[in-house]
């Protein structure tokens, strides 16, 4: 059974599903809000990066957190910039490329994935 989260997408413009994944987190101009629900998912809505502009290695992460994330989707996520994720509990998967709607949708097939292969398997037999 899945629950409603919200998954954020760092965009290099505010074209929705079909805008193309940023390069780099920090350099992400714009995130697109996720709400997913199993294998449905909707945008919420996009907002600019306030931070764009700042680099502080903090901002960013603490400003996708405050939104409420439990994922966030990049091209590159510096180390730094990862583990700060983790200690603020949002899951990261870097290394998304091409649209928006082709990273979120690769993210959920291996999601998916991952629970399957995690899944007691039935032992059938003596038991």
């Amino acid at each position: 059974m899945s629950e409603e989260r919200l998954i954020v997408v760092a965009a290099d413009a505010p074209c929705g599903f079909d805008g193309e994944v940023s390069a780099h987190l920090g350099c992400s101009p714009f995130f697109l809000l996720a709400e997913a629900n199993g294998s449905m998912v909707s945008v919420s809505e996009v907002v600019p990066n306030p931070y764009l502009d700042a680099h502080q290695l903090d901002a960013v992460p603490r400003f996708i957190r405050d939104l409420g994330a439990k994922v966030i989707i990049a091209g590159g996520i510096g180390q730094g910039t990862m583990e700060i994720f983790h200690g603020l509990g949002v899951d990261v998967a870097p290394g998304a490329t091409g649209t928006v709607a082709t990273a979120l949708g690769a993210y959920l097939r291996r999601e998916r994935r991952d629970e399957a292969a995690r899944a007691p398997r039935r032992e059938d037999g003596d038991g």
